[in-house]
């Protein structure tokens, strides 16, 4: 069993910023993020430990409460060392590999994962490392010099340095004694030295300029700089909805210029449609994008029957080209049977993510002649985000009326329409 341990304790004071740096976006994403799904979405990593400031724990974003592969969250410690320990205290029992990456290295990715995995096999501790291209030079001060110059003590063959990068990968055994040493009162800066230190060989692997360190606010810019790179352009804004009062959100429309059902290679930006509809009936809840709403009756079907997120469910899978619905949770199966279908949207989101998309916006409607769902909406647009692991802002719901029309206008049923916006990786 392979576990990585993100460490994400520290707080990033050389940045400045007001909070942990960790949780700054790049490229419309929270670093942490970005290195959480790197690890979770990799097939060689079964499980992983998040190592995070105490308050962060307490009251964690969506993407680590939701995760297709087990998380566990830990407190970090004074150092990152200790944070590291801490991590490692919680690792399954049954792990025979650790990986260590700082979640300040937001653009690691599955060939630095693989690299650094297969060096800990064959070697029982590996590192990813880029080796230096500039002349290095070791400098002296004279402590009688009043100006603080600095002098040239030595040159260094450059063929012999290395920056050293996370992830850095142990077998067990030899991460266990490498943190038993710092925690014996050897301070290091990364858990390699303090293998080095236990008298264990560490191998460097091959490390990437791209896996940037964010340190300070010159990283940031450039970090956001390559974020960009791989972000498509969200579009343009599109005009608010007039509703019963049930709309919210009113988001940047990020669908300008793609149409329904086409995928565009150069944006990496995909749009799908869901569709559903459901008999209303005494006895039953009515719940709506998990939300449960006060009514006489409600909605009749297999699972929960939450019409709001089959919809959702069926244009974040058919923007994906992942089939629909009824392929996966099918009516015919009874592990659905009274599921809630706020859970199998958050399944249908690591669906789509193993296949290497992102949600990026939802806009949908429900059709309604009854109940209204003005004072609603703002908990339902709430749960819909934190399963598709998007802020509140990205997810639009309104309400409308059938105009007395039909079975939905004679207060039959309710009907529900969704479009999502996907990112391909």
């Amino acid at each position: 069993m392979t576990t990585a341990i993100i460490a994400a304790g520290g707080r990033g004071r050389r940045l400045g910023a007001a909070v942990p740096k960790q949780l700054l976006t790049v490229g419309g994403r929270p670093m942490l993020q970005l290195s959480v799904e790197a690890f979770a979405n990799h097939a060689r990593v079964d499980a992983l430990v998040v190592v995070l400031p105490a308050e962060v724990v307490s009251n964690p974003p969506g993407y680590l409460r939701h995760s297709r592969k087990p998380i566990r969250l830990v407190a970090g410690g004074e150092r990152r060392q200790d944070s590291v320990a801490n991590g490692l205290a919680a690792v399954d029992d049954r792990t025979d590999l650790v990986l260590v990456h700082d979640a300040a290295r937001p653009f690691v990715d599955a060939d630095l994962i693989d690299r650094a995995i297969d060096g800990a096999l064959q070697s029982g501790a590996a590192i990813c490392a880029v080796q230096v291209r500039d002349t290095i030079k070791v400098a002296e001060r004279d402590d009688a010099d009043a100006g603080g110059r600095a002098w040239i003590g030595r040159t260094l063959p450059r063929e012999v340095v290395y920056l050293a990068q996370t992830p850095q990968a142990f077998r067990r055994s030899v991460l266990a004694d490498a943190v038993r040493l710092g925690q014996s009162g050897v301070d290091a800066t990364d858990e390699a030295f303090l293998a080095e230190q236990a008298g264990y060989r560490v191998r460097l692997v091959e490390g990437s300029a791209r896996n940037i360190k964010i340190t300070s606010a010159e990283d940031l810019a450039l970090a956001q700089s390559l974020g960009d790179e791989r972000r498509p352009d969200p579009g343009v804004r599109s005009p608010k909805s007039t509703t019963d009062g049930g709309a919210i959100g009113g988001a940047e429309s990020q669908l300008a210029g793609i149409d329904v059902g086409h995928r565009t290679p150069d944006a990496g930006l995909s749009v799908g449609l869901g569709y559903d509809i459901h008999r209303l009936v005494e006895g039953r809840r009515l719940i709506l994008g998990g939300v449960e709403i006060p009514f006489e009756r409600g909605l009749l079907g297999h699972s929960d029957a939450d019409a709001l997120c089959h919809a959702i469910t069926d244009a974040i899978l058919g923007a994906a080209g992942a089939g629909d619905i009824g392929r996966h949770f099918p009516d015919t199966d009874e592990r659905w049977r009274d599921a809630s279908s706020i859970d199998l949207l958050r399944q249908a989101v690591c669906l789509i993510r193993d296949k290497g998309f992102a949600v990026l916006h939802v806009d949908a409607v429900v059709v309604a002649e009854r109940p209204k769902l003005a004072a609603h909406v703002p908990a339902i647009v709430e749960r819909v985000a934190g399963a598709l692991e998007l802020a509140p802002t990205a997810v639009s719901v309104k309400g409308k009326t059938n105009e007395g029309l039909g079975e939905i206008g004679r207060g039959e049923a309710i009907a529900c329409q969704a479009v999502a916006l996907l990112r391909k990786a």
